[in-house]
């Protein structure tokens, strides 16, 4: 009889350190994913002016080229005098060298290329800090549900596990979530 209260109990007090066990690594879990959300934030916090600084930088080039190109082209077709239309002929002629030289070296002028690296960029990393969110909410998801789960509730209420929050948008920030976001250059 003695033998079988003490594998009962030998079993309960197994039981109890399994389940302690299996808190304390949902809630291990918990926090790594955290972390996870973490890295993903300083990335899109370190990545994203860097790539909006490239894009502007080559962007503000072209810009500047295709608006030296336009200005002589309008300062040609209104000249008048013979030395104005030569000054203007020149001034057009040096800025489509310039465009000619450009387009040679880069065929589809790049800020097309950049603008889509950028939008890619932006992509990537919204889905990758989207997929850690949601690894977030399912690892707060298997903590909250051992820890309001019989027999585990027991044990949680007892070394202070308590039911997490998920990682959700505020309620005073679903408006402005629900609209695109904008992005200025």
């Amino acid at each position: 009889m003695t033998l079988i209260i003490i594998l009962v109990v030998v079993a309960l007090v197994i039981a109890c350190i399994a389940i302690y066990n299996n808190l304390v690594k949902l809630r291990n879990n918990r926090e790594n994913a955290f972390a996870n959300i973490d890295v993903q934030l300083k990335q899109r916090h370190d990545l994203i002016p860097q790539l909006v600084a490239t894009v502007k930088g080559y962007a503000q080039h072209e810009k500047e080229l295709l608006e030296r190109v336009t200005q002589a082209r309008a300062a040609a077709m209104g000249a008048t005098t013979i030395n104005d239309k030569i000054q203007a002929e020149n001034a057009l002629s040096s800025a489509l060298a310039g465009l000619k030289v450009s387009v040679e070296a880069y065929p589809d002028l790049k800020a097309n290329q950049n603008f889509l690296q950028l939008q890619t960029e932006i992509s990537d990393i919204e889905n990758k800090i989207a997929a850690t969110r949601r690894y977030f909410n399912t690892a707060t998801r298997e903590l909250n549900n051992a820890v309001q789960t019989f027999p585990s509730n027991i044990f949680a209420n007892m070394f202070g596990f308590h039911k997490e929050p998920m990682f959700e948008i505020p309620q005073e920030d679903r408006a402005t979530i629900e609209k695109a976001p904008e992005i200025k250059f």
